[in-house]
């Protein structure tokens, strides 16, 4: 049996769901492979770059910027799940101008994600708002901060329902970032330097998570239940919402990637980066694995 070092670089079930429900449904063991899964918030690139890793996001900025040969072989979503959440009083994102922002650091992909959306409306993220930087986690410092208004707001990412959250404290979505960036985020990546993407191994785990893409679809009941490991501060009733509205819609049913995204997307991240747009969407998203 080949085993495979898998390692996730975010918290919460935007970056590991389908990974979960892969292992979880024995889809890992019926492609007679193991899955050594790992925390790889705090990992250095050349750490990361020996195993596989979840973080597409990641992957595409060490590429573009260190100019590690990444290839990303399987794409679960297109739609980043992070959120601006704010006190009472702000109403759009353009009201951001002069508050507090507790965000991702600038040279990570939630935290370029983040600069993207706020550039889009019309807002210098160096200039026009005060940035309080906080390494990724659950948020719950974020949350704690917002209730005493020691911030403004907060860019949350997937480890809570963003919606039931503001609505349980008179809070406010301003923004979800799926609704105004799209880039496949994360999937199944590995750099051929040390693992190649034929690796027996490799292509077991690409079509163990794409059978979870089947399940994510074609079950919610199922989904639900997995969800509920990572969102255990909510409702069923909440988490099947959450299900709803930002999981089904938008995970892809097949891994594949839509190249006209991914071309845009790249674009714009080497334009927020400050780096040659020299990287094609073809070159960094495999579309030739079964």
């Amino acid at each position: 049996m080949d085993t495979v070092d898998l390692a996730y670089v975010g918290r919460g079930m935007h970056e590991e769901l389908v990974a979960h429900i892969a292992d979880q449904e024995g889809f890992y063991e019926a492609e007679d492979v193991r899955v050594a899964l790992h925390d790889g918030v705090a990992w250095s690139e050349d750490r990361l770059r020996r195993g596989a890793t979840i973080g597409l996001g990641r992957a595409l900025l060490s590429r573009l910027t260190n100019g590690i040969p990444w290839v990303a072989l399987t794409v679960n979503t297109h739609s980043p799940l992070f959120w601006f959440l704010a006190r009472p009083g702000l109403e759009t994102l353009k009201d951001l101008a002069g508050r507090r922002l507790a965000v991702h650091a600038p040279h990570t992909a939630p935290g370029v994600f983040a600069r993207i959306v706020l550039r889009q409306a019309g807002l210098d993220p160096d200039r026009d708002v005060d940035s309080v930087v906080r390494a990724p986690g659950d948020y719950g410092l974020d949350l704690r901060h917002l209730a005493d208004g020691t911030i403004d707001a907060a860019y949350v990412g997937s480890t809570m329902n963003p919606e039931a959250v503001a609505a349980e404290h008179g809070w406010r979505v301003l923004a979800w970032v799926g609704d105004y960036f799209r880039i496949p985020t994360v999937g199944v990546a590995v750099d051929p330097t040390h693992l190649s993407p034929d690796d027996p191994g490799v292509q077991a785990v690409v079509r163990a998570q794409r059978r979870a893409l089947h399940v994510l679809h074609n079950d919610p009941d199922t989904t639900v239940k997995h969800l509920e490991t990572f969102l255990g501060r909510h409702t069923r009733e909440e988490i099947r919402a959450y299900y709803d509205k930002f999981v089904a819609p938008h995970y892809t049913t097949d891994g594949q990637v839509d190249e006209v995204v991914a071309a845009r997307a790249i674009n714009v991240v080497a334009a927020e980066l400050g780096v040659p747009d020299t990287l094609s969407a073809a070159d960094f998203y495999r579309k030739d694995l079964p």
